[in-house]
């Protein structure tokens, strides 16, 4: 819609120009004469302000030596109610023409950024300013007709102006219904735009449920046997480099499991796997994530170069800093630079981080098919002393469990080397390390 107004040829609202009009079709005609003894003194016209104001006993000479001659001032007989009214109208008009103008910024500054509650206060502003407009034109007009004689010359200039003004007021109105033109159609896309990212959001999730693929009980048995194994690969280089670097394993086992009866002395290495899958399991997230990209890598230090700042990434770089202790690096490699490199954001091909990469991708996608999995899967431990029972729990010896009398077992757990999972009523089992007991209660 184009609604335009052809401005005047001569500018009207000059205030300025305005009150000078004014001034010169209301102002008073007053003469003051000041006469003095010697007649050759000049007369003097009085200031406008002073001229009504009579002159005192104390404003003429106090010795009597001059005698003054008072000339009494002749108005223009103008109402004085009248033009005071006229000046006060004229005021309350330029204010409300500058409060409209004020309200139609308000009105453009809602929609950069678009804002539909301020868009709706500012127009609703401008209305009650141009309803006021209408009030003051109506106000005036009726003055007009009432005071045509006494006030014509500002009569007519106020019509000028009124007319003026009229103008830009129905300009403001094409603008107006313009605006709400735009607004309309703006809340329609954003309406369009609201539905189209809801479909969006439910595709998205019905994909990311069908790339899990945790729907079946056995595949997800599979990734934690591929977890458990990983664990145990990643343990040996581990172990060996701690016996390249001269460690004491009996004291290094002790302090991850202390007081600890091993039937072998090569057993020593679950110790080592316990810790292992103790840090590898801390803090598992509560929010799922897609692994699918990480699974069909075929070596998961391509997929940490291509994304370093992904969810495996900051994973990888988390749980490296809290496997690999300072101490621990120092002693294998004589510096900390793995350290530094992953703690930059950066992953090493070196053959020992490698070794921990692909350890720690297995964790990964078992922890995050566990946040995902329809039922909700939940991880359980197996503390220390508790009674063995093959319901929750999966030596990882493999031996045969002697099983007394009473029907219970003759052995207890001494620590737990990989946690279980329960889905819905099916038990992931847990693997432990025994030695034998004579009795002990134990509750899974």
């Amino acid at each position: 819609m184009e609604c335009e107004t052809k401005p005047p040829s001569k500018s009207s609202s000059n205030i300025s120009d305005i009150v000078s009009k004014f001034a010169r079709a209301c102002r008073f005609r007053s003469i003051g004469v000041f006469s003095t003894e010697n007649p050759s003194h000049h007369h003097h016209p009085s200031n406008g302000i002073f001229d009504n104001a009579p002159l005192t006993e104390d404003s003429s000479n106090a010795s009597g030596e001059c005698d003054v001659e008072k000339v009494h001032p002749h108005p223009v007989e103008i109402p004085p109610k009248t033009t005071q009214c006229t000046n006060v109208e004229i005021l309350k008009l330029f204010d409300t023409i500058s409060a409209l103008k004020l309200a139609y910024v308000r009105l453009q500054e809602a929609h950069i950024p678009y804002d539909p509650e301020k868009i709706k206060a500012a127009n609703e502003l401008v209305v009650a300013e141009l309803e006021v407009l209408m009030k003051v034109k109506h106000t005036f007009k009726e003055k007009q007709f009432k005071e045509v004689d006494s006030i014509s010359g500002c009569s007519a200039l106020m019509v000028t102006e009124i007319h003026v003004h009229e103008k830009f007021l129905e300009k403001l109105k094409c603008q107006i219904k313009v605006k709400n033109t735009e607004i309309l159609e703006l809340q329609q896309e954003l309406q369009d735009l609201d539905l189209k990212n809801r479909e969006f959001v439910e595709v998205f999730k019905q994909k990311e449920r069908e790339s899990i693929k945790i729907l079946s009980l056995p595949s997800f048995e599979d990734v934690f046997k591929a977890a458990s194994k990983a664990i145990h690969d990643f343990a040996k280089p581990l172990i060996s480099l701690m016996k390249a670097s001269g460690w004491d394993l009996e004291r290094a086992a002790d302090s991850i499991e202390a007081s600890v009866v091993y039937s072998r002395r090569s057993h020593k290495k679950y110790a080592f796997e316990s810790y292992i899958a103790r840090m590898m399991f801390y803090k598992m997230p509560s929010r799922s994530y897609n692994v699918d990209s990480v699974l069909r890598s075929e070596d998961p230090i391509d997929a940490l170069i291509g994304d370093p700042h992904s969810t495996f990434a900051k994973f990888c770089r988390t749980k490296y800093l809290s496997v690999v202790h300072p101490m621990m690096e120092v002693s294998f490699f004589g510096n900390l630079d793995h350290r530094t490199f992953v703690s930059s954001g950066r992953h090493p091909r070196t053959p020992f981080y490698q070794a921990f990469v692909k350890m720690a991708r297995w964790v990964w996608v078992l922890q995050g098919i566990v946040a995902s999995s329809e039922p909700r899967a939940e991880m359980y431990r197996v503390e220390r002393g508790s009674e063995f029972s093959d319901v929750c729990m999966e030596s990882v010896l493999n031996e045969n469990i002697i099983v007394s009398d009473e029907g219970r077992s003759i052995f207890k757990v001494e620590f737990m080397v990989m946690p279980g999972f329960k889905i819905g009523e099916t038990l992931v089992r847990s693997k432990v390390y025994l030695s034998t007991m004579r009795s002990l209660q134990f509750k899974c």
